[in-house]
């Protein structure tokens, strides 16, 4: 069973743009905003927008093997990659999924929060890739929500 909704991923071309607008445009102090980070493992580069009851993470491609340099190609400006939701096993999560004939795209791995994800192919959720990550222990230093 999927908990919370803990951040929309947002693939775009150039994070430090990306942020502007929540600053000029929706009112929020760039302390609301993470520093940028890379996770090169995984071919990103990424930024969390801390909102009162959620996250946006802010990717961006890093290198020509990122896994989102394809979606940026094809988004010039950028736009909804996947949606992220809280799970308490995650192992016991790909487990259900498999049972039940979704199509998990990678074994667990650690993510931008520190804990592990996986996703699920978006033929499987109307068109949506979907992120489940274990849940983040409190004060886990990344971001928050």
């Amino acid at each position: 069973m999927i908990g919370r909704l803990n951040h929309i991923g947002i693939a775009v071309p150039s994070i430090e743009a990306a942020k502007r607008p929540y600053i000029d445009l929706y009112g929020l102090k760039a302390s609301d905003i993470t520093e940028t980070r890379d996770m090169p493992e995984q071919g990103v580069r990424f930024a969390f927008v801390n909102l009162p009851n959620s996250q946006i993470e802010l990717i961006e491609p890093l290198g020509e093997n990122s896994p989102i340099r394809r979606f940026v190609e094809k988004n010039p400006q950028g736009g909804q990659h996947h949606v992220c939701f809280e799970v308490a096993d995650i192992y016991a999560a790909r487990d259900a999924m498999k049972a039940k004939g979704a199509t998990v795209l990678n074994e667990p791995r650690i993510g931008a929060h520190g804990t592990p994800i996986i996703f699920i192919h978006p033929k499987d959720s109307s068109g949506v890739l979907i992120e489940l990550m274990e849940t983040p222990p409190k004060n886990h230093g990344i971001a928050h929500a």
